[in-house]
């Protein structure tokens, strides 16, 4: 973690006060910030995905990594300090450390949620509507990319 802090460090900081939204859903912005100190949640159609306090913790990652919009808005629970990175591509492709720390990022969330999907079909074992959740899950993961 240590790393992309010091990496970070190099950034335009911006302060964000209780309750500010600094991230918002279905905007289209190719920033991504780095949590250098506070607290906020991470909400997408209107449910709490997560809480982060974790310095280092990266928002926007995704929408700068596939070039779309912000795929959930972030709204902040205690005062914050970001880094702000407004051109991701080149700090990605400039620092493998920064890519790294992202990937292990990403990687722990589709961990999470491959987990939280073996729970779910473990529970819904043996009734009928189970297949449809693996026909959609089927049609997601094999879906073609856009542009």
């Amino acid at each position: 973690m240590a790393g992309i802090l010091e990496l970070a460090s190099a950034f335009p900081q911006r302060e964000v006060a209780v309750g500010e939204i600094v991230v918002q859903q279905g905007e289209t912005n190719p920033t991504i910030l780095i949590l250098l100190e506070g607290q906020v949640e991470v909400v997408r159609d209107d449910v709490r995905l997560a809480k982060s306090s974790e310095p280092g913790a990266v928002f926007g990652e995704i929408s700068a990594l596939l070039g779309g919009p912000y795929t959930a808005s972030v709204r902040a629970l205690k005062p914050c300090t970001f880094a702000v990175i407004d051109d991701p591509e080149t700090f990605f492709s400039t620092s493998s450390e920064a890519s790294l720390h992202v990937a292990r990022l990403l990687a722990r969330r589709i961990n999470t949620l491959n987990q939280y999907l073996v729970d779910v079909k473990r529970q819904y074992e043996g009734h009928d509507h189970i297949g449809m959740v693996d026909e959609v899950l089927d049609t997601l993961m094999n879906r073609p990319q856009k542009g």
